[in-house]
């Protein structure tokens, strides 16, 4: 019998739901974030009310949902997830909020995308608790204030210069900052997820896989999978060498660039003579959105120091002219 096609997507969510920490003791990192918010969902419990709205950014893939989870688990409290483009219209958001549970902890990914007669809509029922509807059109119209159950909203956004002010003040001081990972964090990480994931991974495929991961341990829990799979396809242990075998196969180098990420240094050289480059003009070099090219492409990059943003466009460093051996 043929396995249905959804099985093995659905075994790969629950396989990342496991790997996701379900506890603060196994979240590693981020350590000023995860005090604070302690702080503030302690207090909170302490009141027996429901805690401030908060918002978290950063890069992908650094924890940002994975604290939304804790945040709901830490107060037993409901979680209903959501995101930013999902909420097309206002009586979308609407039908969210009236359809929350008392207590619910509310996790909007991407917060950032929200349009703005949702977000107008949004005011209130972070002020006040409140739904303003209209009812009816033209002269007979009329607005009705609906009470919401108390909730806490968590939103999240790769992009918090592109959230708009208003939005951005409801949330008061509970706006945190996410970084990347430090590689004895990363090291921490895969060690867990191997245990969970079941498998014997010694230190250095620990320290290879934590060297490529981009500082980043969703891309280190993704690494880590995908050697695992190169293992077992090869009928090999895993070891160093079966990890550097199966990063070269996958086309991710030492630093854990991607062919596209070389290809990004090697236009800005190439086609722009290192620089300065603006970021249309580039992307349109590469064949990308200026978005992706900014967002996916670039912060890995500037971590390295391989790239600079300066008033003028992106420029090659020194170090970047290093890395691709000119």
């Amino acid at each position: 019998m043929s396995t249905p096609p959804e099985l093995p997507r659905l075994r790969d969510q629950a396989l990342d739901a496991a790997l996701r920490p379900s506890v603060w003791d196994d979240y590693v990192g981020q350590g000023h974030v995860k005090a604070n918010v302690s702080v503030v969902l302690s207090a909170a419990k302490k009141r027996g009310d429901m805690p401030e709205h908060i918002l978290f950014y950063g890069p992908p893939g650094v924890g940002k949902t994975t604290l939304a989870h804790l945040v709901a688990a830490s107060l037993e409290a409901p979680l209903k997830s959501t995101s930013g483009v999902a909420i097309e219209r206002a009586a979308d958001l609407a039908s969210i909020l009236t359809n929350l549970e008392p207590g619910t902890v509310l996790f909007i990914d991407e917060i950032h995308q929200l349009s703005n007669k949702v977000e107008e809509l949004l005011y209130p029922a972070l002020e006040s608790g409140s739904l303003d509807i209209v009812l009816g059109k033209g002269p007979s119209a009329r607005t009705v204030e609906l009470a919401l159950p108390p909730f806490t909203l968590v939103g999240a956004t790769t992009r918090v210069a592109h959230l708009s002010s208003p939005l951005r003040s409801r949330f008061g001081g509970g706006v945190y900052q996410l970084d990347f990972y430090s590689d004895e964090d990363l090291r921490s990480i895969i060690r867990r997820s191997a245990q969970v994931l079941k498998l014997t991974a010694p230190d250095e495929v620990i320290e290879r896989v934590a060297a490529r991961s981009r500082a980043t341990p969703r891309v280190a829990n993704a690494l880590l999978k995908r050697v695992r799979d190169y293992a077992e396809v090869e009928e090999r242990e895993l070891s160093a060498e079966v990890a550097d075998l199966a990063c070269d196969l996958f086309g991710i180098d030492g630093l854990g660039l991607t062919k596209d990420d070389r290809r990004y240094l090697e236009t800005l050289r190439d086609s722009f003579k290192g620089g300065p480059a603006g970021i249309r003009a580039l992307a349109s070099a590469l064949h990308e959105d200026p978005d992706t090219v900014e967002n996916v492409y670039e912060p890995y990059l500037l971590r390295l120091g391989f790239v600079e943003r300066s008033s003028r466009g992106r420029i090659l460093t020194q170090k970047g002219r290093e890395y691709l051996g000119t």
